[in-house]
């Protein structure tokens, strides 16, 4: 009688734990990287490279899908800024620029804004299978000799999946999202041939 009570509740506790970590919160540390060859069009100028983060929220949505859910997703600027700072510079200097963060009258610049991340819950229209939907946008802003160039970069995912994606799935999709967002950017010809002028 009492093994009976202790199984059922050590069930009952053991649930509880494992629904509690599907929808406890989230903090994903990103790290995504271009991985495409960029235009080749600089001659050693320099150029100043400033990475920002124009996001509302660091919290990108929840894994629940609805809005009150605990289980929040949030990817912090402090962590992820410095990251597309790094790719920005290595890209500047890929094109054959020489990138700095130092301001100078007269110096062309290319500013990289995360204008948004969103992680959404879809409708996959197939049973016991959701859906989760993510979308990235950056924009690039070149400036030189009071010309300017603004190009937006968006990308989107959808994933399916049976079981609730953790920490290393989602960190690995939205890695991916944004690495994508990177490649379009600085393969975008008008940022180069603007810096170089």
């Amino acid at each position: 009688m009492l093994r009976r009570q202790f199984l059922r509740l050590s069930g009952v506790l053991l649930a509880g734990l494992w629904l509690t970590g599907c929808s406890g919160p989230q903090y994903l540390q990103l790290s995504p990287e271009r991985s495409t060859n960029v235009p080749q069009t600089g001659s050693g100028q320099h150029v100043t490279v400033v990475a920002v983060d124009g996001r509302e929220s660091e919290v990108i949505g929840t894994r629940a899908g609805g809005s009150m859910s605990t289980a929040q997703i949030t990817v912090s600027s402090h962590e992820l800024i410095p990251q597309l700072q790094a790719e920005a510079e290595r890209a500047v200097h890929d094109m054959g620029f020489n990138p700095t963060t130092e301001q100078a009258q007269g110096r062309p610049t290319l500013t990289l804004e995360l204008v948004s991340l969103q992680y959404g819950r879809g409708d996959s229209g197939q049973p016991l299978v959701d859906e989760a939907r993510i979308e990235g946008v950056f924009r690039a802003i070149a400036q030189n000799k009071g010309t300017t160039y603004t190009g937006t970069y968006t990308s989107r995912r959808t994933q399916g999946y049976a079981v609730r994606p953790g920490e290393d799935a989602n960190t690995r999709m939205l890695n991916d999202l944004l690495s994508d967002g990177l490649n379009r950017a600085f393969n975008d010809p008008e940022l180069g041939q603007l810096l170089a002028r």
